[in-house]
């Protein structure tokens, strides 16, 4: 009887082992930790999410066409956190944005850039500086990938050599629909914060913007976790003074806030 060899199971898998663990120490960030996705997939879950959104009833998003004073102004906004060309996905995501007719305190930017902020928010403030840092916290979960980082927390690399393997082709959809309820670790609240005011502080902006928001929060009494949009983790006080801290070290340049303007663009929301 004729023996067959046998495969060697060792030459097999330690390669496809060490091609698994390169292909996990590149999707390291800068800060050493792991994202299993890939900035494809981000876009992927921004579109996603999106369209879940913008068909949900229970959002109600106010027409572009029919408020094109109120888009363009926050738009402008937008352009002028962009055009720093600090961020590390200016031209990639997007960044395109819905303005969300709801007295709540609350703005959002899913993975890939969609960016919602509700008018709760804008009547709340009165300055556009603190818009603008709000606005540029959110982009920063975006730009620096704290959704799929927290993903990748959350699943762990047996996610990873499930999709290398293909074993659950439907996985990523499923994970995608979760997105609207992840919570954004205190260190990705605090990266977001400080990258705020770096690139708050390459415009004519005041970049401390965002403590404005946090400010106001405490002096009314609501910093125990009215608004929806931003962790209450580190405590709102700890964040001001960050944010302050942060704006004394890249040197304490004084920008506008822009009250008027800002006066007028709440006037002609709905």
């Amino acid at each position: 009887m004729k023996v067959l060899n046998r495969p060697n199971l060792k030459l097999i898998l330690i390669p496809l082992l060490a091609a698994s663990l390169t292909y996990l120490q590149s999707c390291k960030d800068e800060d050493g930790d792991i994202n299993l996705f890939s900035v494809s997939d981000d876009l992927a879950f921004g579109a996603q999410t999106a369209e879940q959104i913008d068909n949900d009833s229970s959002f109600s998003i106010i027409d572009s066409a029919s408020n094109v004073e109120a888009y363009a102004y926050i738009y402008a906004m937008r352009d002028k956190i962009l055009n720093t060309q600090l961020l590390t996905y200016t031209d990639q995501f997007p960044w395109r944005i819905r303005l969300v007719n709801d007295e709540v305190l609350n703005a959002f930017c899913t993975p890939g850039g969609y960016i919602y902020v509700y008018t709760g928010l804008i009547k709340f403030l009165e300055y556009e500086s603190e818009l603008a840092g709000v606005m540029g916290h959110e982009m920063a979960h975006a730009d620096k990938r704290h959704s799929t980082d927290a993903l990748s927390r959350q699943y762990g690399v047996s996610l990873m050599l499930d999709i290398i393997f293909g074993k659950d082709k439907g996985q990523l959809a499923r994970i995608a629909s979760g997105l609207k309820d992840l919570q954004y670790s205190r260190k990705n609240e605090a990266e977001a914060d400080e990258y705020s005011v770096i690139w708050l502080n390459a415009t004519d902006w005041d970049a401390k913007g965002a403590a404005g928001f946090f400010q106001k929060l405490i002096d009314q009494g609501q910093s125990g976790g009215t608004p929806q949009f931003l962790s209450t983790h580190p405590d709102p006080g700890n964040r001001v003074q960050a944010i302050t801290d942060k704006w004394i070290e890249l040197g304490s340049k004084p920008g506008v806030q822009n009250q008027a303007e800002y006066t007028s663009f709440k006037s002609i929301l709905p």
